[in-house]
């Protein structure tokens, strides 16, 4: 059985070195050899250019391909491994052409697992672990009134007047700052064009309590099924969103005026002249830290009275053992294969596990990885 992990990029190294490190057999495929062998060259030879054909050849029965390619590999690599009889496993958001393979993975067995990285995937398992916490306490009620928050955000930890750093291309910050979201709001669906129209400020309940800017993203409500809201529940606020450090909004204010203009071809063009910029003004410097918050709350209130709120916290940062980033994103993505190795996950199209041994056993590794992780129990 041979893990084939697909691409090496920033954000796959630490998942990838703990895999190998681990005794599994891996053979690391990237568009740059090189680039690969430069970053994995000390643990292993097998290293080979990233080919769609080539990497067919080399897939046999059982094995894992693991993509941490751009996303449009994602759909092509999955549909391999049914061909193959392959397992796979991604960081990325499932795409509803990846939730059609759905009926054909579990009538070959085979695990299609993605949504394990760091957001989308650490938050579920802190979302699953509340949601489970909460069922099980004195204090459920299908009729209390409840609230979900979800805020995550990679940050410098030495601030700066742009209030951000870049760890990879910005293009897909800029292209996310384009696209609505959806969420609940006082009880009713909050829809948003774009990110800077929904600003609010959320205090952290970090060791020493600290305010953010955090804003929506993508479509949150699909995720309420995910984590077990029932249906009929009465539900104020569910929201999974971006974290930025006080003053973003400020200092990006002329980012956000001019991505508004951008339209069409020539605004494809112009955002990545953008992206250009950012990268040579605003990438992290060699061994400089980035920061990463992620905040996953739930409340439930009965009466107008609060009766169950916890919040799992997370703070972590670059220190020797590299960038925060590149160990929450891709050590997750680890487990998950290791975990669909021991056969522990269904088959089928899945994101990361609800199932409480598994989330727990993750959550513990994970707690490893950051310098703070806690559960608050606001009225503990």
């Amino acid at each position: 059985m041979t893990i084939h992990w697909c691409g090496t990029g920033l954000s796959a190294i630490p998942g990838l070195r703990r895999l190998i490190d681990n005794g599994h057999k891996v053979t690391v495929w990237n568009r740059t050899v090189e680039k690969a062998k430069e970053a994995v060259g000390d643990l292993t030879d097998d290293i080979r250019a990233f080919d769609m054909d080539a990497l067919a050849e080399a897939v046999a029965e059982g094995d894992v391909v693991v993509s941490m390619l751009p996303a449009d590999h994602h759909v092509p690599l999955a549909k391999l491994c049914l061909d193959k009889g392959a397992h796979f496993v991604s960081s990325s958001y499932i795409a509803p052409e990846m939730r059609a393979l759905d009926d054909a993975a579990k009538e070959k067995g085979l695990c299609l697992v993605n949504e394990v990285g760091l957001d989308p995937g650490i938050d579920h398992l802190m979302a699953h672990a509340l949601m489970a916490d909460y069922k099980a306490s004195d204090a459920f009620d299908p009729a209390n009134e409840l609230s979900f928050i979800s805020y995550c955000g990679g940050v410098p930890k030495n601030e700066n007047p742009f209030r951000y750093k870049f760890s990879w291309s910005p293009l897909g910050v800029l292209k996310a700052l384009r696209s609505p979201s959806r969420s609940i709001r006082d009880f009713e669906p909050f829809d948003v064009n774009r990110p800077w129209d929904a600003i609010s400020s959320y205090t952290a309940p970090l060791p020493t309590a600290e305010d953010f800017e955090v804003y929506p993203n993508r479509d949150s409500i699909p995720f309420m099924a995910e984590y077990g809201f029932d249906a009929d529940w009465p539900v104020r606020q569910f929201v999974r969103g971006t974290l930025r450090l006080n003053g973003w909004a400020e200092a990006w204010a002329d980012v956000f005026k001019e991505i508004e203009t951008l339209e069409g071809a020539a605004g494809d063009a112009r955002l990545k002249e953008m992206s250009d910029q950012f990268w040579a003004e605003n990438a992290y410097d060699d061994g400089e830290p980035d920061r990463v918050i992620l905040c996953v709350a739930l409340s439930a209130k009965k009466d107008g009275k609060e009766v169950w709120h916890k919040t799992y916290t997370m703070d972590a940062w670059g220190d020797e053992r590299g960038n925060a980033m590149a160990r929450l994103v891709s050590v997750p993505v680890s487990l998950a294969i290791e975990s669909v190795l021991q056969g522990k996950i269904a088959p089928g199209v899945s994101a990361a596990p609800a199932d409480a041994p598994l989330v727990q056993e993750w959550l513990g590794e994970i707690a490893g990885l950051a310098q703070h992780m806690e559960v608050v129990d606001h009225l503990g």
